[in-house]
């Protein structure tokens, strides 16, 4: 008697259904791994080995700044908290905040000294400063890595220096990246910011890497994040972050590439594709209604099937070709019910990126049907059920 009811509903975009065409061409990068998503609508846009572990150089950096903002919010250090800088620390190489000891750098000093100069010294102060020892934060940080669905990550330091146990894949880098954006809105702004001198110390090239803060766009979209990293056996990275003047918020990650030029050029290419070729759309409005499913034992025979919320989607920015979704529900569906009630679900499929799904709810309240009609609708079922008409 009850079966699992699909059908299909064609919809149009100037109806507050969807409408789409061709799917968008997936960009062609020279990184060896790159993840591309969007934070708006929770689509990824773009997936090439993203699963993979790479050398993540300074981008590992984020990490340890998870670790550091954690501590913050707990309560455990404020941005006044001052740290003491050890010998290791001061004769770490590579990039630098140029620390040394007897240094009494602040939490928020070393938040600069991170972000801004790249500083493997600053790392080091952080480790040693909220675990004791630079071997047990990288223990520390592989742990909540894991925690935080990160299972592509390990770790054995807290600034990225090369080591073949400090892995993590693209994807990994931007869930990381997302969560710090979720997460610690108040922090992030410091992701956005181009120069900081600790003590004179620092060489005018010793400010932010990050080529998409310089990045005009035409005013079309901003970048605000989040932090680069470069070793020879893993060539040039990224993890940027941008936001489209209509709201739309990426994240993108690249890993391998051969050039800073080429991180530059790379970096800006996907950001243009990632906001022009997509739209977004609002394809579904709440309360619209798609379809109808059938009603047992109810005093009307069908009930309307109404969208639960707003659907906003990715679209392909050239969408002509009417697209069809499909309606699931189990049914038919008995009386009583409620109005606003959940009875199933349109699943709307635009070419080239993850299905979308709308909760598809009672138009109206559906009472019993009456007593006679009632008898009637159950003769009709036994009838069908026996005697097969």
């Amino acid at each position: 008697m009850f079966r699992l009811a699909r059908f299909i509903v064609a919809l149009c975009l100037t109806a507050m259904v969807l409408a789409a065409a061709l799917p968008a061409r997936a960009f062609e990068t020279q990184a060896s791994a790159a993840w591309v998503y969007d934070m708006t609508t929770n689509t990824v846009l773009l997936d090439k080995q993203g699963e993979v572990p790479l050398p993540p150089s300074s981008m590992s950096k984020l990490m340890t700044l998870n670790m550091l903002f954690e501590a913050l919010r707990d309560g455990r250090v404020t941005l006044e908290t001052t740290f003491a800088v050890s010998e290791k620390a001061w004769k770490k190489g590579g990039s630098k905040m140029f620390v040394k000891p007897g240094d009494l750098p602040t939490v928020e000093d070393l938040i600069h000294g991170i972000i801004i100069n790249s500083g493997n010294d600053a790392c080091v102060v952080v480790a040693e400063g909220l675990a004791g020892s630079e071997d047990y934060f990288a223990e520390l940080m592989t742990a909540r890595a894991l925690a935080l669905g990160m299972t592509q990550s390990t770790f054995a330091n807290s600034s990225g220096w090369p080591d073949p146990r400090q892995r993590m894949s693209a994807h990994d880098l931007g869930r990381l990246a997302v969560h710090l954006i979720t997460e610690f809105p108040e922090y992030y702004p410091f992701f956005g910011m181009s120069g900081f001198n600790y003590k004179d110390r620092v060489p005018s090239n010793g400010n932010n890497r990050n080529p998409m803060l310089k990045v005009q766009a035409d005013g079309t979209w901003t970048a605000d994040g989040l932090k680069t990293g470069h070793t020879e056996e893993g060539g040039f990275g990224l993890v940027g972050s941008a936001v489209h003047k209509d709201g739309r918020r990426i994240v993108l990650v690249l890993n391998g590439l051969a050039t800073d030029a080429d991180r530059a050029r790379e970096s800006e290419a996907i950001a243009n594709w990632a906001f022009r070729q997509f739209a977004l759309k609002t394809v579904v409005k709440a309360g619209n209604q798609l379809a109808e499913a059938e009603v047992f034992m109810g005093d009307a025979k069908t009930v309307g099937l109404v969208a639960a919320s707003d659907v906003r989607l990715l679209v392909p920015a050239l969408a002509h070709d009417s697209l069809t979704a499909e309606v699931v529900y189990s049914g038919p569906i008995t009386a009583p019910i409620p109005k606003g009630k959940i009875l199933g679900q349109m699943i709307i499929q635009v070419p080239g990126l993850p299905a979308a799904t709308v909760d598809l709810a009672a138009a109206s309240d559906i009472g019993p049907a009456g007593f006679m009609d009632r008898v009637l609708t159950a003769a009709d079922h036994l009838r069908a059920r026996y005697l097969g008409g």
